[in-house]
C-alpha cells in the first residue's frame, strides 16, 4: 500500500503533488459562447504569465436554484457545442458538472473532468455513472466534498467511483455548513482530505484536492439568491495555497452583478488576477 497521493489527469494536464498549482476557473454559468470565450481567454492568459495550467470551467445547466425563478443555462445540447468550441480556440481542457446519470455518457465525449456537485456527491447512480464514462474515454472525475460531510466520509464517493473503474479522481473542498447562512473552511480537515485513508479499497492513495475559492465565500439560504462574501477570496486562495492544495478553482465573470448565477460570489477580472498572482506567490514561497 502506497502512501503518496495519486495524480489526476486533465486533458493534458497533470494535477497532484510535485506538479505545478492547477487553476480551474470560468463563469459560474456558460451564458453564451461569446462570454465563454472571453472569460476563458482572460483567465487562460492570467495563468500563462505565471507558469500556471489552465482549465476551463462552466455550467451548462444550474440544476439547484434558490428559486424557481432564476434562470438555470443553456441546456446539455447547446452547452456541448459551445465546450467544443472553446477547447478547439482556446486549447485548453475544459469541466463541467452533471446533475443526472443519463448526462454522463455525453459530458464524457466532450470535457476532460466531470463534476459532481457537492449536494450530489453521494449519489450513487450519479457517481458510478460518471466513473464509468469517464474510465471508458480517459477522462476524468471531480467529486465535490458535500457541505454536510466531514473530509473523512468522501472515502465513501473516492470508493464507489474507484470500484467503478475510474481511478483519475481529485476531489474538491467548498465549504461546510456552520449553522445556518454560513459556511467555514476548516483547513486540518482540507488537510486531513489530502491524506484521505482509502487503503480499504485501493493502493493508489488519497486522490489531489482541489479548493473551491468562490463557492466557500457563500451565505447560502439568504434570499430569493445566495449571497456572498467574495472580498474573502483572496484570503482563502492564499491560505489554501499555504496548506498545499493542488489546484484552486475559481468562478469570475466580467461583470459579477450581471451573471445569471452566483452573482454574489464570484469575481471580476482584476480580482481574478490578483488571487491568481498571489496564490502563485505563495506557492514559490512554499
Amino acid at each position: 500500500m502506497t502512501t503518496n497521493p495519486r495524480i489526476c489527469s486533465v486533458g493534458d494536464i497533470t494535477i497532484g503533488q510535485g506538479h505545478p498549482l492547477a487553476i480551474i476557473a470560468g463563469p459560474c454559468t456558460l451564458e453564451s459562447l461569446e462570454l465563454g470565450l472571453e472569460v476563458g481567454k482572460h483567465c487562460k492568459a492570467v495563468c500563462e504569465s505565471l507558469g500556471l495550467p489552465y482549465v476551463f470551467k462552466a455550467s451548462f445547466d444550474k440544476a439547484n436554484r434558490s428559486s424557481i425563478n432564476s434562470k438555470r443555462g443553456i441546456g446539455i445540447e447547446q452547452g456541448l457545442e459551445y465546450f467544443q468550441a472553446i477547447k478547439q480556440e482556446l486549447g485548453v481542457p475544459t469541466t463541467t458538472d452533471i446533475h443526472a446519470p443519463e448526462q454522463a455518457e455525453a459530458i464524457a465525449e466532450v470535457v476532460d473532468l466531470i463534476q459532481i456537485p457537492a449536494f450530489l456527491c453521494r449519489q450513487t447512480d450519479l457517481v458510478v455513472a460518471s466513473a464509468e464514462q469517464a474510465s471508458k474515454r480517459g477522462k476524468g472525475v471531480n467529486i465535490k466534498k458535500g457541505q454536510f460531510l466531514s473530509p473523512g466520509e468522501m472515502a465513501g464517493p473516492v470508493r464507489k467511483a474507484t470500484e467503478a473503474g475510474c481511478e483519475n479522481l481529485m476531489l474538491t473542498e467548498r465549504g461546510t455548513f456552520f449553522g445556518y447562512h454560513r459556511l467555514v473552511n476548516d483547513f486540518i480537515g482540507v488537510a486531513d482530505m489530502m491524506e484521505l485513508d482509502c487503503s480499504k479499497f485501493t493502493d493508489l492513495g488519497s486522490p489531489p484536492v482541489c479548493f473551491d475559492v468562490t463557492h466557500s465565500t457563500q451565505l447560502p439560504g439568504s434570499g430569493e439568491q445566495t449571497g456572498g462574501r467574495p472580498d474573502r477570496a483572496l484570503q482563502l486562495a492564499k491560505a489554501a495555497t499555504a496548506i498545499g492544495v493542488h489546484a484552486l478553482f475559481v468562478e469570475c465573470h466580467p461583470e459579477p452583478k450581471e451573471a445569471w448565477s452566483d452573482g454574489a460570489t464570484q469575481v471580476g477580472f482584476e480580482v481574478f488576477e490578483e488571487i491568481i498572482q498571489s496564490a502563485a506567490t505563495v506557492r514559490v514561497a512554499i
